[in-house]
């Protein structure tokens, strides 16, 4: 499965990675690979992150036509959304992304996770919100692995938090996928 998740510095893109990648090959008894780039601005620039998680090991690093395209900002979805597979599933944030082109042939989920954060107490919650997005949507990882992991990465003292932010995150999903 090859996951792309962008966005803009500062929306945690990379640690969003990092923690898919650690709940698949820690917790989750899978293999997986990450690779991230960014623009040369510390904040605001593009980011993106690129994991690959298999049941085999990985002999190629690199994505070539992700399976999922998890979309945090304009400039990533007009950035990435023609490398997306046919028939692949994206994710948006839906309140920073507008489906300008709108994407044929490619099943599409909306999440207002920004909204969801600030409801958990802080913006900068986004990205365990869409991480817990991802989890619900996709299936690719169980929901109990995924929240190990994010409690074991994130800064101590913010686990509650976190945890609230994926459990709203993942509650969504799955009454978006009813």
């Amino acid at each position: 499965m090859e996951i792309r998740i962008a966005g803009f510095g500062g929306q945690g893109v990379m640690l969003a990675g990092n923690i898919l990648g650690k709940a698949a090959s820690i917790y989750g008894n899978k293999y997986a690979t990450m690779t991230q780039s960014f623009g040369p601005e510390a904040r605001g620039g593009y980011a993106s992150s690129c994991l690959i998680i298999s049941d085999e090991k990985i002999l190629y690093p690199y994505l070539t036509k992700p399976d999922i395209l998890v979309s945090m900002s304009q400039e990533a979805y007009t950035r990435y959304i023609n490398d997306l597979k046919e028939g692949g599933t994206l994710i948006i944030e839906e309140e920073l992304v507008k489906l300008e082109p709108e994407p044929k042939n490619v099943k599409i989920f909306k999440a207002p996770a920004t909204r969801i954060a600030e409801q958990v107490g802080k913006k900068v919650v986004l990205n365990i919100v869409m991480v817990g997005f991802i989890a619900g949507i996709t299936k690719i990882l169980d929901k109990e692995v995924v929240l190990k992991a994010i409690l074991d990465t994130v800064p101590k003292g913010t686990e509650d938090m976190n945890k609230k932010a994926f459990e709203s995150g993942y509650e969504y999903a799955v009454k978006n996928l009813s």
